[in-house]
């Protein structure tokens, strides 16, 4: 069912050509150092050129009108070569989506094609100090003064946050939970980047609003909505997450085997010894089963189905067995595994980070139960 079309699989060569000639030697230079901004936007551009912005979203406002299933292969290259690059990306898919399905025009067509082009960069802001998964509790307030908001709040664990254009706030109205697009160079906010144990070349950022005006054209969809319209966004942004697991792994098992056919111990290939090749069948056979997971809620998304249930699945099922599988490539290169002279121990860590963001597994795993059983976990 999900065997790739003549198309995607061109689309896929080609891809990869590039970023084993061209982009990844240049990323490899930063390793765990900050990118700078520009690199960013240098990267994303070129990577426009082959859909990872642009597959998924209607023809009319720039985009490629191809189907999640396929931007979800093209977004696993390039995690595969750098989770650092692919997250921004990410971002900027998703929250285009948001701003085409919903934004007034005017503010649809002066944003999406830079996004699309990745000439700008966009935030989206849920997380605050003390709210994670319980976006319900989200308290920065926009207080309506005549024809603007006034924003005050701190949100947490922003991706892309340093150098993003634009912000998409979660934010507390009068009507309730709502959506509003805040401009860094027109509107203004503060940032401090939040070191990690891994993705330091892109920003996972503080975000900081004191008392920023911004106009009620602003707001992404119905005020009072967001709520509602976040759970669609989760959709999207879980599959990539799934994806963000499932391609590290895969990365992770690649060295592997090609680690496992180069070292020999005890008069023979250590690919040969049952152990390793163990490890290695069930890294593989975990890796194809969350990608299937994957394009089956990517599936749902392109038939305009309901599908949180299968789009938890696939975080949850792909984030984990990445944890796994790079713990078991790190196992396989020995000592050697814990050096930074081989890829896995950052692998390693990227992994670990996978299971947090965009509801942990065991958020998870309480909408997957819920579906089945229509009993709800929290009040």
């Amino acid at each position: 069912m999900y065997r790739k079309t003549e198309e995607q699989q061109m689309a896929v060569d080609s891809l990869r050509r590039f970023l084993d000639e061209k982009l990844e030697p240049e990323i490899r230079k930063y390793d765990d150092e900050v990118i700078p901004d520009e690199k960013f936007r240098d990267w994303a551009g070129q990577l426009s050129e082959f859909g990872l912005l642009t597959a998924p979203h209607p023809e009319e406002h720039g985009g490629y009108g191809m189907d999640w299933v396929t931007h979800l292969m093209l977004f696993e290259e390039v995690v595969y070569s750098s989770l650092d690059l692919a997250v921004p990306l990410l971002i900027n898919v998703v929250a285009a989506d948001l701003l085409i399905r919903l934004a007034p025009p005017e503010l649809r067509d002066r944003y999406v094609p830079d996004l699309l082009s990745g000439k700008k960069f966009v935030s989206v802001g849920i997380s605050e100090p003390d709210v994670g998964s319980d976006v319900a509790a989200v308290k920065t307030r926009a207080v309506r003064d005549g024809d603007h908001y006034v924003i005050s709040g701190e949100k947490t664990w922003i991706s892309s946050g340093r150098f993003a254009d634009i912000f998409i706030c979660t934010c507390r109205t009068e009507e309730g939970l709502s959506h509003i697009l805040i401009d860094r160079e027109e509107h203004g906010f503060e940032t401090r980047d939040i070191k990690k144990i891994a993705l330091n070349g892109q920003s996972t950022a503080q975000v900081f609003l004191n008392e920023v005006r911004v106009p009620v054209t602003n707001v992404i969809g119905d005020a009072g909505q967001a709520l509602r319209q976040t759970l669609v966004v989760f959709e999207r942004a879980r599959c990539h997450m799934a994806v963000w697991g499932y391609a590290v792994g895969r990365r992770a098992n690649d060295e592997a085997i090609k680690y496992s056919q180069e070292r020999s111990q005890h008069g023979k290939q250590i690919a040969g010894h049952q152990l390793i090749a163990d490890k290695i069948a069930v890294m593989a056979t975990e890796i194809d089963a969350a990608r299937l997971l994957t394009f089956r809620a990517a599936g749902m998304i392109d038939r305009g189905e309901r599908c949180d249930k299968e789009c938890a699945m696939a975080k949850w099922y792909g984030t984990e067995i990445a944890v796994n599988a790079t713990r078991q490539a790190v196992q396989i290169h020995g000592g050697n595994g814990v050096t930074t002279d081989f890829i896995v121990e950052r692998l390693a860590r990227e992994a670990i980070i996978g299971p947090i963001p965009d509801g942990t597994t065991e958020i998870q795993k309480l909408l997957i139960a819920r579906t089945l059983t229509g009993v709800q976990a929290f009040k």
